[in-house]
């Protein structure tokens, strides 16, 4: 298993309140992409996209390999899956009980 790093969970709720990042990770789940795969799907420069990737990449949540010019990018799901249960953790939650939400 390769090593985790360890995340401030600050950090990781800011990376996922941005919906192209959002975006970026639900795209690579389904396999990796390269920049310019990515930057198709996106209103964006190529250089925002990197940006938003630098970010995800710095925490955790995806890999990159270079194979030619190009640098593929893929979702790392064991930091993914770790870095939520550190915030279900944080909070006390148990993911297994539902919890009723509201006023009054």
């Amino acid at each position: 298993m390769p090593p985790t790093i360890e995340i401030d969970c600050v950090a990781f709720c800011r990376a996922l309140a941005d919906e192209t990042r959002q975006t970026i990770l639900q795209m690579l789940l389904e396999g990796e992409r390269c920049v310019s795969d990515l930057t198709e799907s996106f209103a964006v420069s190529q250089p925002t996209i990197s940006h938003h990737l630098g970010i995800l990449k710095n925490l955790g949540l995806v890999t990159s390999r270079k194979e030619g010019k190009h640098v593929y990018y893929g979702i790392d799901r064991d930091n993914v899956i770790e870095c939520c249960g550190m915030l279900i953790a944080k909070f006390g939650c148990d993911p297994d009980t539902t919890v009723k939400v509201g006023c009054g």
